[in-house]
């Protein structure tokens, strides 16, 4: 038999096996990764103890969310994690709302568009899309809770005139907020052939995401339905027994050969390899860390959701905007706050040396299309 994940050892590998838990433990009531806050305090250059406070209040944010979303009804306008509060924040259309989600532990915000308003807004600018008619300076958009607007991403000194028409067309829908700031046009991190600790599908090497009964998802631009795997030994892992890309980024690879699942992401000797205990959705603005056969372990903050991405494949969508580094090779690879899976590695620009920014396709749609159960300890 060998270990699908070759740096745990298979005694580790038989004793984790469990099943979802329905709600998190607090941080404070159940023992932590081991590294996780001496890498959290290095990431993010907090003390030990502020690490462990962010944590634990992310934890609870994360639990609050859809709580405090379903006392919002139609009145929902979206949330973020404020880290200056360590407070989830939820916006509303109205005071009677505000109170509900007060009661729920979140901050309120009374702001003047809905989430649905802007969800329709970023819909409508996909459709542009889907028709051509969005010029190839603009590399994404998403609707940003914390200023009411949609966000488009316009590659800086770009701005032509089909980029203000397409601009003015935008503003026809709804208030939006043009970001130039770092704005490059994004790529997929599959990479050819390379030395690491990979899963390979002919010439392509890109990363494991989660385990799942029976498998692990994956990015989709990895591999096609059907299409064989190989492991980090170059033995037969299994096939790709769904993937879907563009339009969506996601695949699960159904394992056999030998090869068997545990719930758990390397921390590459950065941090101890993480154990996996659920996949409550964080919010905007909370801490997230990202594992890669290519560039390992970095960390950074999730900065959007319900995102737009346009690759030279074609449109990406629902896709979570974040501040963490990846390279060529780290397709498919993990995405994880706390101990709580967020989603698989798609794309994005930049390097691990100079910086950059990188999507994730978030977990829970996943198991959702394929009807999969996360492997959890």
């Amino acid at each position: 038999m060998r270990l699908t994940l070759p740096r745990i050892v298979p005694a580790l590998a038989l004793a984790l096996v469990g099943t979802t838990l329905v709600t998190p433990l607090p941080a404070s009531a159940k023992e932590m990764s081991p590294g996780l806050l001496p890498a959290m305090s290095s990431a993010f250059g907090l003390t030990e103890q502020q690490a462990r406070l962010r944590l634990e209040k992310e934890q609870r944010a994360s639990v609050i969310a859809p709580r405090a979303e379903a006392e919002a009804g139609t009145a929902y306008a979206g949330s973020w994690f404020d880290q200056a509060q360590n407070r989830l924040v939820v916006a509303v259309t109205d005071q009677a709302a505000a109170r509900r989600v007060e009661a729920t532990g979140a901050v309120s915000k009374v702001v003047g568009r809905s989430a649905g308003s802007m969800a329709a807004h970023k819909n409508r600018l996909d459709a542009l899309s889907a028709a051509g008619a969005v010029p190839s300076a603009v590399a994404s958009w998403h609707p940003d809770p914390r200023s009411g607007t949609v966000v488009v991403n316009v590659e800086p000194g770009k701005q032509t005139g089909e980029v203000a028409a397409f601009l003015d067309k935008a503003r026809q829908f709804g208030a939006i907020t043009v970001n130039t700031a770092g704005v490059q046009q994004p790529e997929p991190f599959a990479a050819g052939t390379v030395g690491g600790d990979p899963y390979y599908t002919g010439n392509v090497r890109c990363s494991i995401g989660f385990s799942v009964h029976g498998g692990y998802v994956t990015a989709g631009h990895c591999g096609g339905n059907g299409q064989a795997v190989y492991g980090w030994d170059r033995s037969f892992q299994g096939n790709f027994a769904g993937s879907s890309f563009p339009g969506n980024d996601y695949a699960w690879v159904r394992v056999g050969g030998g090869w068997w699942t545990v719930p758990v992401v390397l921390g590459w000797g950065t941090v101890s390899d993480v154990l996996v205990r659920g996949s409550w959705e964080a919010p905007i603005g909370t801490s997230v860390c990202r594992s890669g056969s290519t560039t390992r372990w970095h960390c950074g903050v999730i900065q959007s959701r319900n995102e737009t991405i346009r690759y030279a494949q074609g449109d990406v969508h629902q896709m979570a905007g974040t501040s963490v580094c990846a390279e060529g090779g780290d397709s498919g690879g993990s995405f994880i706050t706390g101990d709580q899976a967020q989603g698989v590695t798609s794309g994005g620009y930049g390097n691990c040396s100079s910086g950059g920014r990188t999507w994730f396709q978030p977990i829970n749609e996943i198991l959702g299309v394929y009807g999969l159960s996360l492997h959890t300890a």
